[in-house]
């Protein structure tokens, strides 16, 4: 039995999802019933509980091999990096200790460190230093930027709206952008695998490229030029919220290339290029938006 927590999240879906269609037993956490619905329907098993509430993680735990965690702090007022992605973590990782759990896979972030400057990474940092002395055989993943989060923002929704795209200085920082649903196959696939073991994993996708990269794999997915303009660092992304627009100048400021061939052979998923995807998303009706 696989407890996903954050299951109700897009990458803890498609981590549910992927479990189910390898004929796995799924246990889905949740904070309602509802949210759950279409994991149910999927063939999950969904139990209600609450990272901030340990008795229900407890519960959850019981009869669970491996638990899997992508739970982070959502745009909930009582949710926060501190609660949620460290505290709650941890709280989650004593229960599946407490009961038995034999593996605790953890999606944690790449540049999780505890002297980072951003909240998130160094909550993170602190569940991940609390899960490697929990005595449980674990498995940390550290994907990088996901493309389904920063194209969406920076590149689809202009292009949708008709406005032009908008990126940060020069866009020379080079990234490892990782689809989605890539990393929720190789996260099932590291679960799974009982000689990937007590160990942390940079993941990203097949390439390092810029923004101004994707735009490109955008422009030839179209057929057509995408209007780009620039706005120096410290300047508001029009459209986009300050943090984000915050987070988008520090991409600039460093490069993030992870070697991913020796990995994706060993999980044995293929990856999907920023060509690939931009295609897909067009075929999907970015083009007609």
């Amino acid at each position: 039995m696989e407890l996903v927590a954050g299951a109700t999240g897009s990458l803890g879906g498609r981590i549910v999802r992927e479990l189910l269609g390898r004929g796995g037993r799924v246990r889905a956490l949740a904070r309602d019933r509802g949210s759950a619905a279409s994991l149910e329907a999927a063939g999950a098993e969904v139990v209600l509980g609450n990272l901030k509430d340990p008795p229900s993680l407890r519960l959850a735990c019981r009869g669970a091999d491996i638990v899997i965690s992508t739970a982070s702090a959502t745009r909930r007022t009582d949710d926060t990096p501190e609660n949620v992605d460290a505290q709650g973590t941890i709280n989650l990782v004593d229960a599946a200790r407490e009961a038995g759990v034999r593996r605790f896979v953890y999606v944690s972030t790449l540049g999780a460190t505890q002297d980072s400057p951003v909240p998130a990474f160094r909550a993170k940092a602190a569940a991940e230093a609390h899960l490697k002395q929990s005595g449980m055989d674990y498995v940390i993943v550290q994907p990088d930027a996901f493309m389904d989060v920063w194209f969406g923002m920076l590149i689809e929704g202009p292009i949708a709206a008709g406005h032009p795209v908008t990126l940060v200085g020069e866009s020379r920082g080079r990234h490892s952008f990782i689809a989605e649903a890539d990393l929720a196959k190789l996260v099932v696939a590291a679960s799974l695998n009982a000689e990937v073991r007590n160990v942390t994993i940079a993941l990203g996708g097949p390439e390092g490229i810029t923004f101004r990269d994707a735009v490109t794999a955008y422009e030839d997915a179209l057929g057509m030029p995408v209007d780009v303009r620039s706005v120096p660092p410290g300047s508001t992304i029009p459209g986009l919220p300050e943090m984000v627009s915050g987070i988008a100048a520090a991409f600039e400021s460093y490069d993030s290339l992870v070697p991913m061939r020796e990995v994706g052979a060993t999980l044995g998923v293929p990856l999907t290029t920023a060509r690939a995807f931009a295609s897909r998303r067009v075929a999907e009706g970015l083009g007609r938006a």
